[in-house]
């Protein structure tokens, strides 16, 4: 079984792809997923770039890596989120990004069960679902949204 590694822009949409075991834990990807960035970045001088993450990427070597990557890591645990959201309820909680960028890619029923037997193929048709995504995402107030209609 094959499982998606999936790095998300502030709004949800996927930025970086990585298809790996269903075993493998996701801080032994952490670099490979940042390298796998599809966009252009903005300079770190004209804008400070965060990476939010949970409990799982805690550790020197994680932050060490995201730091590399010119990332201001913020790595917390789901108790500490839970914490503060009971201190200020108004605040947005940042978790729900990562969790509906996977919600968006478990509408493509062709990458919910995955059927394909190589995985470049099954690749491939996640990143045509990353494509799609991102194009919902772009508001074009003159014109109908071309998926949707």
């Amino acid at each position: 079984m094959r499982h998606n590694r999936i790095l998300t822009d502030g709004r949800g949409v996927p930025v970086s792809i990585v298809l790996s075991g269903a075993n493998t834990h996701d801080v032994k990807l952490l670099e490979q997923t940042l390298d796998a960035v599809a966009i252009a970045r903005p300079d770190r001088s004209q804008l400070e770039q965060h990476l939010c993450a949970d409990a799982g990427y805690r550790g020197a070597s994680a932050e060490q890596q995201i730091r590399q990557h010119d990332y201001t890591p913020h790595v917390r645990s789901r108790r500490v989120e839970i914490d503060e959201a009971a201190r200020h309820p108004d605040g947005k909680a940042r978790r729900w990004v990562v969790e509906v960028a996977h919600s968006w890619f478990n509408r493509f029923r062709k990458l919910l069960v995955r059927y394909e037997k190589k995985a470049r193929n099954y690749l491939a048709l996640a990143m045509l679902a990353a494509a799609v995504i991102a194009l919902r995402m772009i508001r074009r107030p003159e014109q109908p949204n071309l998926i949707y209609g």
